[in-house]
């Protein structure tokens, strides 16, 4: 299949030649369908906290003084899918000679509601002056529905750019006499709760190497102003995506696709790929959170709560996990009943239930219970289902019979099976990516992330490239199968909480 010069390829990317065929051989045939058991509901799988638990777990949390905190924020994601109608919208646009009239078609709805409510952007301040480079207004160019020169102006390469930056570079949020770009709301965000003890608020972002300098000279600019306004230091790092998590893509032939000079054909990971990133982090607790969902200063407080509840929670069910450990270490200590009350505890609490009849034989009991035990931890907020597409939380089916607590795509599920359908659509609950995270083990050292992933898992997506149709793969979702052998728990969080873009 591969060439001695694609070996080569290959290596200087620090692709495993194996990892490269098991690649394409996942493109061929595709990836096993998650199989459901049932929906995750409110007593089943999703915790809702009272106000009496919400005040305890996050007091349990600022306690936790000594424990270092990170705030983890995928941050390479790119704004062009945001401004798709957009960009479609303008191409249409010229092509009928600059007609109007197109704007009043049902497919537009939407343009012509942000063309109607340009004010209202974060970014129309800066907007005004961009079009007036171009020898007009922006209120004479909307009197006169000169629409093109509004979209160039904000999207194009000459005007403000959005179509090819970052999300965490776009103004987001307006108040009174200045805006933020959305990373800028996540130092705000961050320094809520992740400050320790006097230390600094860490946050980390990871970014596409190009976009990194714009990062580091925004940071450079707002930093210290935060610092002196929240009382508070930062600590910002970056990390890119490895080129060794990036994946093969195959042609209509499923051979290897292949650039026009014959080079192997590479495409990013996904966001599975950042679990390479984030095994690099070193911290007691790590927050993840994507970078578009961030709000408002006006609504920022059941955020911070809730991310100091679920801190708090996360803490909670480590010193429970950690104590059983220690027990199971000790052969005196392991009776039934220990046995039988740790397998209750994954079952009812850590999302995994335990084959009954692996209990039957006390040292291969201990064993299992005590590597299901001694995993990466999980604390997952979840939203009520309001009909925002993504994944939501289910039990599923594992291969040894037992059931286990997964964030799931829809595109996991087979949709032809209709059982597989029906409890899809089940779901009371959706993943809006607001985790809690211990990475460390009951002796203080680092898991290794990549050993707690489940590598049948992924996703196909159908692109083109030159014009020619091709597969592309993307490594198993960091939330999704990235994650799928840590202690899950997940619990209930206010819709507030979850505000993208």
């Amino acid at each position: 299949m591969f060439k001695e010069r694609d070996i080569k390829q290959l290596r200087e990317k620090g692709i495993d030649l194996k990892a490269a065929e098991q690649q394409i051989g996942f493109l061929k045939k595709g990836f096993p369908f998650m199989r459901l058991a049932k929906a995750a509901t409110i007593g089943q799988g999703i915790i809702k906290l009272t106000d009496r638990q919400l005040k305890e777990y996050t007091d349990k949390y600022d306690a936790a003084h000594a424990m270092s905190r990170v705030k983890f924020v995928p941050a390479s994601g790119a704004a062009t899918r945001m401004f798709k109608a957009l960009f479609e919208f303008d191409e249409l646009f010229r092509q009928s000679n600059y007609d109007p009239k197109i704007l009043s078609r049902d497919a537009y709805v939407h343009v012509k509601e942000c063309f109607d409510r340009i004010r209202d952007f974060a970014f129309y301040p800066e907007l005004e002056k961009t079009v007036t480079k171009s020898g007009t207004s922006l209120k004479e160019a909307m009197a006169g529905k000169n629409y093109h020169i509004v979209v160039s102006s904000l999207l194009g390469s000459d005007g403000m750019n959005y179509g090819n930056l970052p999300k965490g570079l776009l103004t987001f949020h307006r108040y009174d006499g200045y805006s933020r770009t959305a990373v800028e709301e996540h130092l705000v965000e961050g320094s809520g709760y992740i400050a320790g003890n006097g230390s600094a608020v860490r946050i980390h972002l990871t970014v596409s190497p190009e976009h990194k300098p714009a990062f580091e000279s925004l940071m450079k600019k707002v930093r210290k102003d935060f610092e002196d306004q929240l009382k508070v230091k930062f600590d910002v790092s970056y990390s890119v995506q490895k080129p060794s998590t990036d994946t093969l893509a195959i042609d209509d032939k499923n051979e290897p696709f292949r650039e026009s000079n014959g080079s192997l054909h590479f495409r990013p990971g996904g966001h599975g790929a950042l679990l390479e990133n984030l095994n690099d982090i070193d911290a007691d607790i790590v927050f993840i959170k994507n970078i578009d969902n961030v709000t408002h200063d006006k609504n920022k407080k059941d955020t911070i709560t809730y991310k100091k509840a679920l801190g708090g929670l996360l803490i909670h069910y480590q010193e429970k996990i950690h104590n059983y450990l220690h027990q199971l270490e000790k052969p005196a200590k392991i009776t039934p009943e220990l046995i039988k009350e740790i397998a209750a505890f994954l079952s009812d609490e850590l999302g995994t239930t335990v084959n009954s009849k692996a209990l039957g034989n006390a040292a291969q009991a201990t064993e299992m219970l005590f590597n299901k035990l001694n995993r990466p931890i999980r604390v997952c907020g979840m939203v009520k289902n309001v009909g925002e597409p993504g994944g939501g939380p289910f039990w599923t089916l594992e291969s040894d019979g037992s059931k286990s607590l997964q964030i799931v795509e829809s595109s996991q599920v087979d949709h032809h099976d209709p059982e597989q359908a029906a409890l899809l659509n089940s779901a009371t609950h959706f993943n809006p990516v607001d985790l809690v995270c211990a990475m460390k083990d009951y002796k203080g050292k680092r898991f290794n992330l990549m050993k707690f992933r489940d590598p049948n898992t992924g996703f196909i997506s159908k692109k083109f490239k030159n014009g020619k149709p091709l597969k592309a793969l993307e490594l198993p979702g960091l939330w999704n199968g990235a994650m799928a052998q840590w202690s899950t728990v997940f619990v209930e969080v206010p819709i507030t909480t979850f505000t993208p873009v």
